[in-house]
């Protein structure tokens, strides 16, 4: 399950260097999450980190975008595969 941002984001900046995959990005008004990267962190954290940051709660999972964990973990693997390469 990917997750998104909704409108109520404030722009705050935290979630973005929080992101092990950088797949948090500033779009044209708030910022977004691109779900081809996301993983929720599996690989990397227990629980999301940029939820963990958020002031503002506004990052719930995106329902359009549902993923196993172990569909997670091959986006995760894949990702670090071509970050090593």
């Amino acid at each position: 399950m990917a997750l998104m941002i909704t409108d109520e984001c404030i722009n705050c900046d935290v979630c973005e260097p929080e992101c092990p995959n950088q797949a948090i990005f500033l779009g044209p008004e708030i910022y977004q999450i691109d779900p081809d990267r996301c993983t929720e962190c599996v690989g990397h954290f227990d629980e999301p980190q940029c939820v963990q940051v958020c002031p503002v709660a506004c990052i719930p999972v995106n329902p359009q975008l549902v993923e196993s964990r172990e569909t997670l973990m091959q986006k995760y693997l894949r990702l670090t595969a071509q970050a090593k390469a």
